[in-house]
């Protein structure tokens, strides 16, 4: 990928619009290139602080009505974008319209915080075996991967043996999420990798699951810490496995 077509998409990638074969080629570049690594975080920013400091407003019972008649009941082909009554465009009617057009955007170019970060640890993941680099540091010994980590991060994540349930700890990596470094431990069931990322968290998050492309997610927080395991393990064992995690955490 060149600079000026991972510059180009950028944009697309921070609102969720690429595919996963596009994001995982852009995230590569990224992970070479500080200059756009800085880029995409200025419009993280942005996108941010627009969604932060807006003020939103509920539009009048009778601008609702009127707009909502206004649109065909009958199917068809069209584009997202539909066409607004001329009498939209003046006066106080026209400042609604642009404020409900704006928000409608908002909530459809920026997808929830969670699917986001789903799509980046499944990228991560995914890309990770395409390359054979599951970790940097191979090792079944907790007390060999967790002061590597730690050294090149600024916390010391969390590092749990659990071979006794049949989870064989295979080392660990330094990976790149959601603006941040981030460490990332795996784990293997049988034939299947399991990649637990694990950054600082400032609130306790409540558990959620994705299902993305085959790939099953489970995420949870602990004393401060976030928790993402991603794997193509079947989703109960990877359930069984995040509760067994979650469980030494809190220990």
């Amino acid at each position: 990928m060149t600079r000026d077509e991972a510059y180009r998409l950028l944009h697309a990638y921070v609102d969720g619009e690429l595919d996963p074969a596009k994001s995982i080629e852009l995230e590569a570049y990224l992970a070479e290139d500080a200059g756009a690594r800085a880029a995409c975080e200025r419009l993280r920013g942005l996108s941010a602080a627009i969604r932060d400091g807006a003020d939103y407003h509920v539009a009048p019972a009778a601008f609702a009505r009127r707009l909502a008649a206004s649109v065909p009941l009958e199917p068809e082909k069209r584009s997202r974008r539909f066409a607004l009554p001329r009498w939209a465009f003046s006066g106080v009617a026209f400042a609604g319209v642009a404020l409900l057009t704006w928000t409608v955007a908002t909530v459809v170019i920026h997808p929830d915080e969670g699917d986001r970060l789903a799509a980046e640890v499944l990228a991560s993941h995914v890309r990770a075996t395409l390359a054979e680099r599951s970790y940097d540091v191979a090792s079944s010994d907790q007390h060999t991967v967790k002061p590597w980590l730690s050294a090149r991060l600024a916390f010391s994540p969390p590092v749990t043996d659990l071979s006794a349930q049949g989870f064989d700890l295979a080392g660990g990596r330094l990976d790149y999420v959601g603006g941040q470094r981030v460490a990332v431990l795996a784990y293997k069931r049988r034939q299947h990798l399991i990649d637990v990322f694990v950054w600082p968290s400032g609130a306790q998050q409540a558990v959620a699951t994705y299902t993305r492309d085959g790939f099953n997610i489970e995420r949870f927080a602990k004393n401060g810490m976030d928790f993402w395991l991603v794997s193509d393990l079947n989703r109960n064992e990877l359930a069984d496995f995040a509760k067994l995690l979650a469980e030494h955490a809190a220990l």
